[in-house]
């Protein structure tokens, strides 16, 4: 039977050096090569609902029963249509049922005039996704949306990577494509081919006084808009591969 999903598959295009590839009307899903999908873009199998700022002051029986209530809410805000998996903009985030440390996440994003959302590393919040038109508002100085998407957002203000080194967002209907890559706490964000973040230590939003975890899950965050996600690949990282890439990044700096 013919697959609703379309799926990636080489059209000679090829991103910072991976086969990074663009959607096509093939029957397979194809990830790039040494990447396996997270989404298999038929159903939410591999996921669940779990959105930990609802979680996090609760102890015992009741942060049981609202991470139980959570999981049976997620399938009312999230559905897949024509192999993309989408938010209605509400409900607990799409998270991933693994866990992961070091790690190279390929993902394609769509989404709406007004919105906030982003992508939780090891649990932990994130790599922002703004609406850039929005106005800089002198009030809110530590809030920079007219920037763009990609940055560390969670960071401390003016830390490194907290905004994105570059605007990188393409016009609302059109699909955007983040490349991140994580190495202990040091991250790496690709926006549409153009580096936001450059060898950033992500913080521990949880604890700032702690590094992150060394594993945890993929989160898609919910933030009142609605967000189309599709082509979720992941390569994790070996320590072999880890430390040839921060010593290569080392001697670039």
């Amino acid at each position: 039977m013919r697959s609703k999903f379309r799926p990636i598959v080489l059209v000679g295009l090829m991103v910072l050096g991976l086969g990074f590839q663009r959607a096509s009307d093939a029957d397979d899903l194809q990830p790039p090569e040494g990447f396996r999908a997270l989404f298999n873009g038929q159903d939410l199998t591999g996921w669940y609902g779990w959105n930990p700022h609802a979680s996090v002051k609760l102890e015992g029986e009741k942060k049981e029963e609202n991470l139980a209530k959570q999981r049976a809410e997620f399938a009312k805000n999230w559905t897949v249509e024509n192999g993309e998996l989408v938010n209605d903009g509400h409900g607990p985030y799409a998270t991933t049922e693994e866990e992961f440390g070091d790690i190279e996440l390929l993902i394609e994003y769509k989404t709406v005039a007004g919105a906030d959302s982003g992508i939780y590393l090891r649990g932990t919040p994130q790599v922002q996704i703004w609406d850039s038109n929005q106005t800089f508002n002198p009030e809110k100085p530590t809030r920079r949306p007219h920037l763009g998407s990609g940055g560390l957002f969670n960071n401390a203000p003016d830390a490194p990577g907290r905004d994105p080194a570059v605007l990188a967002d393409r016009p609302f209907g059109e699909w955007n494509t983040l490349r991140i890559r994580q190495i202990g706490d040091r991250t790496w964000v690709w926006l549409n081919d153009k580096v936001t973040v450059d060898n950033a230590v992500m913080e521990n939003y949880w604890n700032r006084s702690q590094p992150l975890p060394a594993k945890g899950p993929i989160m898609l965050q919910t933030h009142g808009g609605e967000i189309r996600w599709r082509n979720i690949f992941v390569h994790e990282i070996s320590p072999e591969e880890g430390k040839k890439i921060l010593a290569e990044a080392d001697t670039k700096k």
